[in-house]
């Protein structure tokens, strides 16, 4: 469902200029015919409630 993305050069030198302005680390994932949930307030509530919680960070997908 998920893989690291292959970044070009040009990508890669755009996300380490975000890194280094930002003081942040990013990683790039791409994703494989995925639709992500649409969640209303009290939904992203619980998500990142949960994400604290667990120590994770989570995705929400729509199933089908």
């Amino acid at each position: 469902m998920w893989t690291f993305s292959k970044l070009s050069k040009e990508n890669m030198d755009a996300i380490s200029a975000a890194e280094g302005k930002l003081g942040i680390t990013l990683i790039a994932f791409s994703d494989e015919d995925i639709k992500y949930a649409e969640l209303d307030d009290e939904g992203v509530k619980e998500v990142k409630e949960l994400e604290k919680k667990l120590g994770l960070s989570l995705v929400a997908l729509e199933t089908d």
